[in-house]
């Protein structure tokens, strides 16, 4: 069993459009570029909780994830990683994220099971409120907050705002994401939005979600006195954000893999970017 299986188990390619939101919080909060030591134990502790969260994850829904022909290729269907491993893995990685926000400040250390306590029960919320999305939002909206309280050791209002911008963004996708298993999720019923509301209504809701979320991340930046290169900057997001829906339809969801993935992962970049030179 090699280190590639279990990257992919927790998708940690994945990281490359969460991690900046963190980066972004914390830059905020520092009024420029943290220091080093913080950005490096910020990166282990943001780290070490998504794959306990993924490998969680993986770990609920592994009888459902063998059911599904879109997931049974998974690796704990497959027989890729044993289930005792996971949960070894899982452990490891709970145990260095309960460890090191405390050697960022008392606030993270004090904060971390709640937010561990978050990015766990995630994984039960499809089963009783289609209302998922938005507590998946929840999950990844903590990440901007947390960065800036590990540079400044409190909370404000721009990074709490920005972290409603995430939820709304992250809900939308992954409301377009879970078109895909619209008829699954009503045979085995499981909640989501485009089970209950039908692929092109939920769709106009993703779009709806995004452009409160891009309203948010305008509000972000005023409270935060953003420079106009951050207005700027933000229409690239805004365009992003606008292209993913042009990726798909209720009726083609083919280029789903790059809306979710591919874009979004740009969107986080170019948030981060802008609000970097914003505060130029």
């Amino acid at each position: 069993m090699s280190a590639k299986t279990f990257f992919s188990l927790i998708k940690i390619e994945h990281t490359l459009f969460a991690l900046p939101l963190a980066l972004t919080g914390a830059v905020l909060g520092a009024r420029g570029m943290p220091d080093l030591w913080t950005l490096l134990l910020m990166a282990v502790a943001f780290t070490a909780a998504r794959a306990a969260a993924m490998a969680f994850n993986r770990l609920v829904d592994s009888r459902l994830d063998a059911q599904n022909p879109r997931t049974a290729e998974r690796e704990i269907p497959t027989g890729a990683v044993s289930v005792p491993s996971v949960w070894i893995f899982t452990g490891i990685a709970i145990a260095l994220f309960l460890m090191v926000p405390w050697a960022i400040n008392p606030l993270c250390g004090k904060l971390a099971p709640v937010a561990l306590a978050i990015l766990l029960g995630y994984s039960y919320t499809k089963r009783f409120t289609a209302l998922c999305h938005y507590l998946l939002g929840l999950a990844l909206g903590m990440a901007p907050v947390a960065g800036w309280i590990a540079v400044t050791g409190t909370w404000a209002w721009p990074p709490v705002v920005l972290g409603l911008g995430v939820i709304f963004w992250t809900a939308g996708f992954d409301i377009l994401y879970a078109c895909q298993d619209v008829e699954f999720d009503r045979e085995k019923g499981l909640y989501s939005i485009p089970a209950n509301l039908g692929t092109g209504k939920a769709m106009k809701l993703a779009a709806l979600s995004h452009l409160v979320a891009f309203t948010f991340f305008l509000l972000a930046g005023l409270l935060a006195s953003l420079g106009a290169a951050f207005y700027f900057l933000s229409l690239i997001t805004g365009g992003l954000l606008f292209y993913e829906h042009r990726l798909v339809a209720p009726d083609n969801l083919s280029k789903l893999d790059m809306a979710f993935f591919k874009v979004n992962s740009l969107v986080s970049a170019s948030l981060l970017l802008a609000v970097i030179m914003g505060l130029l």
